[in-house]
This record gives C-alpha cells, structure tokens and sequence, in this order.
C-alpha cells in the first residue's frame, strides 16, 4: 500500500515537472529572446524619470510565479533557520501548539516543508498515511489539536528521499496545493535550512506573513542566520525577529548558569538587522527527553520555565503579525 502512494506519488511529480519544466523553459526564452530584442529600446522609453534598469526588472518579472494563497489558510509563517543543528523544527512545533494554546479559539496547521529530512512526524508522534479526499486532496493528520502534513507521511521513516530539484519542487507545490487544510487562522510551516530552492519556490508562490528566524548564539550559526533573515528581505518576506535557541544551560544540582554557545548574540544580530529577539530558550533535557517522545513541552509539561519560553515566543509573534486579509 506504501509502495503504491509513493509511486503514485513519483508518478504524479515526474509528469508535473515535465510540464513545468517546459512551461518554464518556454518563458525563459520568449522573456530572453524579448530583452535581447528591446534591450536598446528600454533606454529611450518608458515613463520619465523610471530608469532602464527598473523597466528591465518589472519586465523580467513577469516570468516570475504569482503568488496565491492557500485555500483557507489567513495567515502563514515561516520558521527557517541559516543552517541545521539549530533547533529549528522543535521552534516550529512548540510555535504551533504555543499558539494554539494562547488562544483555544485559533485553528492552527504545521507544514513540513524539509522534504529530505522530514521532522514533524517524529516530534508530533505522527504515523501513517493522509486520506484522499474526492477531489484528491491530502488530509492532514492530527495530534494536539494541530493540523500536520510532512513527506515523512508518504514515506517509510527510514527511507532516503534521493530526488533532483524539479522532484523535490513539484513535491513542495503538492504539499502547498493539495492539502485539504479547511479553514486556518495561522499555517507555521517548518523549512529546511539554507537558502535554496525550496525556500525561494515558497516565497514566490504563496503570501507569507512572516518569518522567525532560528539560532543558537554562537558565531557561526548567527553567521548564517543573517544569510537567512537577508534572503527574506531581499523576497520581501517582514523578519518577525529571531528566536536565540539553547540561550543557557542551568545545571540541575546548583542552578549554576552556563552559556555553552555564547551569551547575547542573538540580540547583537538582531540590533544590526534592526529587529527584535522574540525570546530566549534554554537548553534544557526536558525539551530534548519529550520531543524524542514525540510529546513537545508546550503540551506535556506546560507549567515549566521552558515551555513558558516557547509560549512568550508565540505570543510575540502573533503580536507582530499584519492584521490578516479579508
């Protein structure tokens, strides 16, 4: 039954991609062949005072994917990080559920957007495979109170996802498009880390609220937050601000503070972004113990300092979002 959804699945994204890839190929070279063709005309015409430049880039544009919404989704947040190992799936998780328990009357989805390491089925303790609906529609599963989808659904969870770019980016359009969601007051979706593909594809395809950015305190991973929280500006994509994740470590016998991977520079990095810390989580065993349970602290052991954490985070996100459209 597994091998058949995915290779249903396979099946599905092969043929998209071929289309897409030729659809795409197509206005590749109509757009260049056009530039090519009124290169020199875009120095003599135009609007006054709109430069050559401006009127190349709007017309290069038009190639680009118009964004649009998710059906039912208000309000979608990205938590991304500049690289792995910073904890950013665990933040996107206790996002979620901090949201949800916040405010009981919101209606809250988690998307896992790391197609080669899916992480939501684990931390969410999350198993089988997402009913069709008659349209064709993945439903997603449910743990909590929170909607999740995740490749880690369709495949074994030990199975290699070994896929070229176009796979993996008609695997991220279906998670996007055919999901039947229902009706969603916030998606956090979980992305991968870096700055590549899958991050540009969903910047350019669908409206994003905004965006938290994940990192430890140390130098070289704030190193490739900035990466990370500049790559959304540059898609015009608001930074909501950072989360500084495994701020300290209190050691259980004497309470004595100890910051492993550096004091304060989540907040150095957010001064010179110009955006604000959305709060520090510690580096504590109960966070690590419950999300390998696939119990998340927010919801196991929701009276600790350190879910706490993770509620205040909530909380300052949600207060830095645009009012949702109508």
């Amino acid at each position: 039954m597994i091998y058949s959804r995915v290779l249903h699945f396979h099946k599905h994204v092969i043929n998209c991609s071929k289309v897409k890839a030729a659809i795409r190929c197509d206005e590749h070279i109509v757009i260049s062949a056009a530039c090519r063709k009124h290169s020199v005309r875009f120095k003599s015409s135009g609007p006054a005072g709109q430069s050559a430049q401006e009127r190349q880039r709007q017309h290069m544009a038009r190639g680009l994917p118009k964004q649009k919404p998710i059906l039912g989704v208000k309000q979608v947040v990205v938590v991304a990080s500049g690289k792995g190992g910073v904890g950013k799936s665990t933040t996107a998780v206790n996002l979620a559920l901090g949201i949800a328990a916040n405010d009981s009357s919101k209606s809250v989805g988690l998307l896992d957007a790391d197609i080669y390491g899916p992480s939501i089925p684990k931390l969410m303790n999350l198993r089988g495979n997402p009913e069709l609906t008659d349209k064709n529609l993945m439903r997603p599963l449910v743990n909590y109170g929170v909607l999740c989808m995740s490749m880690g659904f369709l495949v074994e969870e030990t199975a290699p996802i070994v896929w070229r770019g176009l796979m993996v980016m008609s695997a991220i359009e279906r998670l996007l498009r055919q999901v039947e969601w229902g009706q969603l007051d916030y998606l956090v979706i979980d992305m991968p880390p870096g700055t590549g593909d899958v991050q540009l594809s969903i910047t350019q395809n669908i409206p994003i609220s905004g965006a938290v950015i994940v990192s430890t305190p140390q130098d070289i991973a704030l190193l490739d937050a900035r990466r990370g929280a500049e790559m959304f500006r540059k898609v015009n994509v608001p930074v909501l601000g950072l989360v500084q994740n495994m701020s300290v470590f209190h050691c259980p016998n004497c309470n004595h503070k100890t910051h492993i991977f550096g004091e304060d520079g989540a907040t150095e990095l957010a001064n010179s972004l110009g955006v604000e810390v959305l709060g520090d989580i510690p580096l504590h065993i109960n966070i690590r113990e419950m999300s390998d349970k696939g119990q998340p602290v927010v919801v196991s052991k929701p009276d600790s300092p350190e879910a706490k954490a993770y509620l205040k985070v909530a909380a300052q996100v949600v207060k830095r979002l645009p009012a949702p459209s109508a």
